[in-house]
C-alpha cells in the first residue's frame, strides 16, 4: 500500500516551490532543487508530485487559492461598470505585486494538467461577476463577459511575450469595461469634447 507523506511536507515543498518561483522565475523550478531546499529525497517529492509539470501546477494552483479568498464579493450599490472594474483589480492586484507568478501561471496553464489552473481561477471569478449581472440581459451579460475575458486572456498573453507591460493590463481592461458598459454614442461619432474626455478611464 502506498504510505502518504504527511502533509506538513507537502506545504514544504510547495512554498519552496514558491519562493523560487517569486526570486527567480519559472525556469527556476528544478526538481533536484527543491527537494534540497525541502530537505527531501528524491524518491519523496517524486512520491508526492509524479512530474515537475504537476508539482509548479500544485504550487501555483496554492497561491491562487490563498490570493482569492482575500478578495470580496462585488460591491453592493456599484455601477455594473465600477463592479466590474473591481472583481477584476482583486483578480489583478496579487499578480501585479507579483509579476513572475504571473509568468509562471501562463507557461503552467499550457503545460499537460494546466487546464486546472484555470477551472479554479474560473470557480472563483464567475460567481462574482455573474453576481453583477442579475438584473441584465443574459445575452448582455454572456457578449460582455466573452469580451472581457478574451481582452483578460489576450493581454496575459502579451506580458508573457513582453508585447504589453504587466502595469498596463488593468487600464486595458478599464476601457474595454467601460466602452462594453457606457453609452458611448458620442464618442464613436467622433466627439471628443472635455466632458466626454474626463468620464472616461
Amino acid at each position: 500500500m502506498r504510505t502518504r507523506e504527511p502533509t506538513s511536507t507537502r506545504t514544504t515543498v510547495l512554498e519552496v516551490v514558491l519562493d523560487l518561483i517569486r526570486s527567480e522565475g519559472y525556469h527556476a523550478v528544478q526538481v533536484r532543487m527543491v527537494a534540497r531546499r525541502a530537505h527531501i529525497g528524491l524518491d519523496t517529492l517524486y512520491r508526492l508530485f509524479p512530474t515537475r509539470d504537476e508539482l509548479i501546477i500544485a504550487a501555483l494552483s496554492r497561491w491562487m487559492a490563498t490570493n482569492a479568498s482575500s478578495a470580496t464579493d462585488s460591491r453592493a450599490g456599484s455601477s455594473l461598470s465600477e463592479g466590474l472594474v473591481n472583481v477584476y483589480r482583486e483578480l489583478f492586484e496579487p499578480w501585479l505585486e507579483h509579476p513572475r507568478v504571473l509568468d509562471a501561471y501562463v507557461r503552467a496553464r499550457l503545460r499537460p494538467g494546466g487546464e486546472r489552473l484555470d477551472a479554479e481561477g474560473l470557480a472563483v471569478l464567475t460567481p462574482r461577476l455573474l453576481g453583477l449581472f442579475r438584473d441584465f440581459d443574459p445575452s448582455y451579460r454572456d457578449d460582455v463577459l466573452m469580451i472581457v475575458g478574451n481582452v483578460v486572456n489576450a493581454s496575459v498573453g502579451a506580458v508573457a511575450q513582453g508585447a504589453l507591460a504587466i502595469d498596463e493590463i488593468l487600464p486595458l481592461i478599464e476601457r474595454t469595461v467601460y466602452r462594453l458598459t457606457t453609452d458611448n454614442a458620442g464618442l464613436a461619432a467622433g466627439a471628443t469634447s472635455p466632458a466626454l474626455r474626463a468620464e472616461m478611464p
